[in-house]
């Protein structure tokens, strides 16, 4: 395992990312293979067990009720659905299942007793299983542990600095304190960001700053690229260029050497090539699957014959032990 820093300033980040583009990836690439499993890849399978309605205002999300998306508003989804679909996940080679649900809370009422029990029925699957629901407190973060979910996700997005241009329905404080409750309930954390935003770099490294900065670091760090949809505030933003999708996972793997960093939504634009990039720049962990809650992923067996060329192998499920073996 690599030394961890957690007191790393805006201007030491910013020099990283800002580094010649070949150098700021070997260095990179040389943290990544310090680890004897760098060619090890996480693979997360991500389904939305409710989906649309939300009441908040996420630029980004056509999941937000006030957009006309063409996202269509469904229920809860049924134990026995999410079963089949994680065992279908499984087959396809994802160690874990990520169940996310379009609130913005969790409440203490009979869709959040169906989470618990999906998140029992899937553990006992042997797969690691994580939940994004939205805020939660002290409370709902021990049911979800004590039901054995492996981790939590809430992405910090952007910068506080940035984040009231994003999101107006919720604070950036609210996201730290949902965190704080995860942690508080020995659960790990999954919590990285969005760039396309129409964010400054200083955002960006401002964002990462944060995460770096916790007392402990997020277990896995999410780097998304904006999937624009029509409906949404940000419906006409441009394509997020590769160059800065590897400026961010080389920078995170270096600030945060020992995280699994997520090469998460945007991939499905992606050629081989340019994720191979990412790859070779520390990303060690994936969405798979033909669908990110909403929007387009490719599938299990495209990815798993870029594994074979690239010489990537899935990692399993638990390797580094229960979240009580992780957390401290």
């Amino acid at each position: 395992m690599q030394t961890t820093k957690h007191n790393w300033t805006k201007e030491e980040i910013l020099a990283i990312y800002n580094k010649p583009f070949l150098d700021l990836v070997y260095e990179a690439a040389t943290i990544q293979r310090e680890n004897k499993d760098y060619s090890e890849v996480q693979i997360s399978s991500l389904i939305s067990i409710k989906t649309g309605g939300c009441p908040e205002d996420c630029s980004y999300c056509p999941q937000a009720a006030r957009y006309h998306t063409d996202v269509e508003v469904q229920s809860m989804m049924k134990v026995e659905e999410v079963i089949d679909l994680a065992q279908k996940a499984k087959d396809g080679g994802a160690s874990r299942l990520c169940m996310g649900a379009a609130w913005r809370e969790v409440r203490d009422n009979r869709d959040f007793d169906k989470v618990i029990d999906m998140v029992t029925a899937v553990n006992n699957m042997d797969m690691e299983v994580c939940c994004t629901l939205g805020m939660l407190n002290a409370h709902q973060a021990q049911r979800l542990s004590d039901a054995g979910l492996y981790a939590y996700n809430h992405n910090l997005d952007t910068s506080e600095e940035d984040y009231s241009r994003i999101i107006s329905t919720r604070t950036y404080d609210d996201r730290l304190q949902t965190i704080e409750n995860v942690r508080k309930a020995n659960l790990t954390v999954c919590s990285g960001g969005i760039i396309g935003l129409g964010e400054t770099v200083n955002d960006r490294v401002a964002m990462l700053q944060v995460l770096a900065n916790m007392p402990q670091h997020p277990e896995s760090v999410p780097v998304n690229a904006l999937v624009p949809v029509k409906g949404t505030p940000l419906a006409d933003q441009p394509r997020v260029e590769i160059w800065d999708m590897v400026r961010m996972i080389a920078t995170a793997r270096i600030i945060m050497p020992n995280s699994a960093v997520r090469l998460s939504a945007g991939r499905n634009e992606m050629s081989v090539l340019e994720q191979a990039f990412c790859f070779m720049a520390g990303a060690n962990s994936i969405f798979a699957g033909d669908k990110l809650l909403t929007t387009p992923n490719p599938d299990f067996k495209d990815d798993m014959a870029m594994f074979e060329l690239l010489g990537l192998s899935t990692r399993k499920a638990f390797k580094n032990g229960r979240p009580s073996d992780l957390v401290h």
